[in-house]
């Protein structure tokens, strides 16, 4: 009797909860869209980031206290957006700097999230380095910006921080930044024997070299850059007539012909 009980009330029980399974989800983004587009809603959150003021006056605080912990090499500090600290320094406090922010127990930016370079052609140290730290400790991001031009090396911090090893080599191999006292400063994106650094603004989009395949030779074939094209003839007159009231081309070319076939019906009279 037990069994039979059961198999009449198994289809029952498993149709009730496909019907609840299948309204659920409905139910859901309703309720979401009804919370969502209600303008008087007090729950909806605005979609520009919140900045905390104690946050930002303990970055302040902390830049401080690495200027007065170092006043040899820090020029300035700023809290940019409200909640990102950046530090200026000389480009010879760099490895010190580092050091500092690494090993100083109220600090510990033991992570190097990013290194990168900008380019700034008009000043007189064109590079300016950015390096981006992270502290798990603290949950806290700092980012270091020092300056260079094409000439003057600066230290690497490889030994000090291994995560830069890529970093370094990217940024001498697109801006040409040497780093002194990197264990291998190699490019690393562009082709073997590649000439000039491609993110400079002085260098050509084109490049300078091409490299094609030879059937003669049988192997790769590096030449100057030849842009060869024959010349062309660029029209931007459309010839679909949309809006015929801005057509400049053809509605003179509509109204010389008629006039010239008056003037020859003038003649002939």
């Amino acid at each position: 009797m037990a069994s039979r009980f059961c198999r009449l009330v198994r289809p029952i029980a498993t149709s009730a909860l496909r019907t609840r399974s299948c309204q659920r989800p409905a139910v859901l983004t309703q309720l979401f869209r009804s919370e969502s587009t209600t303008p008087n809603s007090t729950e909806l959150s605005s979609t520009i980031r919140q900045v905390s003021p104690a946050k930002t006056q303990n970055l302040k605080e902390f830049g401080e206290y690495v200027a007065e912990n170092l006043p040899k090499y820090v020029q300035k500090v700023e809290v940019c957006h409200g909640d990102e600290l950046e530090i200026y320094i000389h480009p010879d406090g760099i490895l010190p700097t580092i050091l500092f922010l690494r090993d100083h127990h109220h600090a510990q930016f033991l992570n190097l999230s990013d290194l990168t370079a900008i380019d700034v052609p008009t000043r007189p140290y064109r590079f300016e380095l950015v390096y981006m730290l992270l502290s798990l400790r603290y949950n806290a991001r700092i980012k270091v910006k020092t300056y260079t031009d094409e000439l003057t090396p600066i230290d690497s911090i490889t030994p000090v921080l291994p995560a830069a090893n890529w970093y370094e080599r990217e940024v001498w191999d697109l801006y040409g930044v040497f780093f002194s006292n990197h264990p291998d400063l190699r490019r690393i994106l562009t082709d073997y024997g590649f000439e000039g650094h491609p993110f400079r603004k002085d260098f050509p989009l084109s490049g300078y070299v091409e490299v094609r395949y030879d059937d003669e030779v049988g192997r790769c074939v590096i030449e100057p850059l030849e842009l060869a094209q024959e010349f062309r003839k660029f029209e931007f007159s459309s010839p679909w007539e949309q809006f015929p009231k801005y057509r400049l081309s053809e509605p003179e070319a509509e109204t010389s012909e008629p006039k010239q076939l008056d003037e020859k019906k003038g003649d002939k009279k």
